[in-house]
Order: structure tokens, then sequence, then C-alpha cells
């Protein structure tokens, strides 16, 4: 989680998640397996944040990236029928501008609203999942009061409006670990054989291990929208969330 490389790709997007353009070079290309780029900044998705698309522009051709697989290295989906770029070749790489930002915008928002919870109400996640705009978060939470959903959206809005710095850093494992509650998950789902730890930190409210993608600062998310709070169990509950200009 956070290490600057995949296998033989260079991650461009944990480096600068603001970057949209790139050029690179093709050092597979498979119809069944995908394409894997010595550079790349699509997201290959992971921590309920899915896949960036885009496309590849090559010699007057366009090659759509509709998907990633994970292996060794990241694999570059293709839309079907779509040419694949020949090994060896220079391309140029370009995210999916809208639907990258509001990935980062609700992934950021999610952890605005963990923090929230669990500065407030101590609950650990259960699971997440989110598309661009829309999300759900689970929370080990027993006992909630009648107005949790309106002050759950009232103390989101508050710390989304606070402007608050959103920083990344990546640290060894063992200083990671040593930080104060730096998993908010239930389970520890860092790998056992990650040595390196990305650290997400939206400053004064949350700090946390994570491997994706997000804003520069809370004012970026824009309003977040509690839609509806559902009960998943005795202990469990489901959170979900719109964010909205």
């Amino acid at each position: 989680m956070g290490v600057t490389r995949h296998g033989r790709t260079h991650r461009l997007d944990l480096a600068d998640p603001t970057l949209r353009e790139w050029t690179c070079t093709v050092l597979h290309a498979d119809p069944e397996q995908g394409i894997v780029l010595d550079r790349s900044a699509f997201y290959p998705g992971g921590g309920g944040q899915p896949p960036d698309h885009g496309v590849l522009l090559w010699q007057g051709v366009q090659t759509r990236i509709v998907g990633t697989r994970k292996g060794d290295d990241p694999y570059l989906i293709p839309a079907e029928g779509d040419p694949l770029p020949p090994v060896g070749t220079e391309v140029v790489g370009a995210l999916e501008d809208e639907r990258r930002t509001r990935l980062m915008r609700t992934h950021s928002g999610l952890h605005v609203l963990c923090g929230v919870v669990f500065r407030d109400f101590g609950a650990l996640v259960t699971g997440g999942n989110m598309e661009p705009g829309e999300a759900r978060m689970d929370f080990n939470l027993p006992e909630v009061p009648p107005d949790f959903k309106s002050r759950i959206e009232e103390l989101v809005n508050a710390e989304v409006a606070a402007d608050r710095s959103v920083a990344t850093r990546v640290l060894p494992r063992s200083e990671a670990l040593a930080l104060p509650d730096i998993i908010r998950t239930q389970s520890n789902l860092i790998p056992p054989d990650e040595q390196e730890v990305r650290i997400v930190d939206i400053v004064g409210l949350d700090v946390q291990a994570d491997g994706g993608t997000h804003v520069a600062s809370t004012a970026q998310i824009g309003k977040v929208q509690v839609v509806k709070v559902e009960s998943k169990g005795r202990a469990n509950r489901r959170v979900r969330v719109r964010i909205v200009d």
C-alpha cells in the first residue's frame, strides 16, 4: 500500500493525483491479459475505489481503457475491438477527468465520514464501496441515536467546510503501525508482506492507511448528503452518501 512501483510500472497516480496526461512506453500488450505501461497514472482499483477509465493515444490511433486487472503488473483492459499498441511503442495516456475527479472527491468524503464516526461514536469500519459521486460505508455501531442521519450529515459537512488539508506520505511498516488508531477497519487489511505503508492524513480529523487517490483539501469534496442509514445486522450500520456540487 503506497509503494511507487507496481511490478514493472511506475505509479504516477500516487505521486500526483491531479495528473491527467503523460507519455509512457508499452511493455506488454495482449488482447486477453491487457496492456502494461512503464509509467501509469491509471489507478488500478482497490480499497473500494474502482479503477480509472481513459485512453492511450499512439500513431494517430486511440485505444480506450475500460478497467484494470491486478497481477504482478497492473494490466490495463482495452475496450473490446480496440487496437493494441505494439510493445515498445511510445504512447500518451489520458485519464477520463470527470470520473477520476468524482472518485477522488468521493473517497475523501468517505474519509471525512470515517473520521467523524470514529471521533464521535468510536465505531470502526466493517466494509465500504464507492462509485463516482456515490458510496456506502459500514460501521460496527450497535446503538445509534434517533437523529443519527441528520447529525452525521451536519458534522461531516462542517468538516468539509473547515477546508482541512489532505496530505499523504509513505512510512516504513513499523513506523506506520506505531501511529495510534492508524487502522480504522475492524480487521487489518495491510498485506503482511507490505514493507511500506501509505498514510492519508485529513489534518486534525483522520489519519489512516490508504492506497487511493484524494483531493488536496476537504473543501474540494463538495456537499455530502447522507442518503440513508440502514441496519445490516445487530451491530452493523450502513451509511449511504452522495457527493453533490
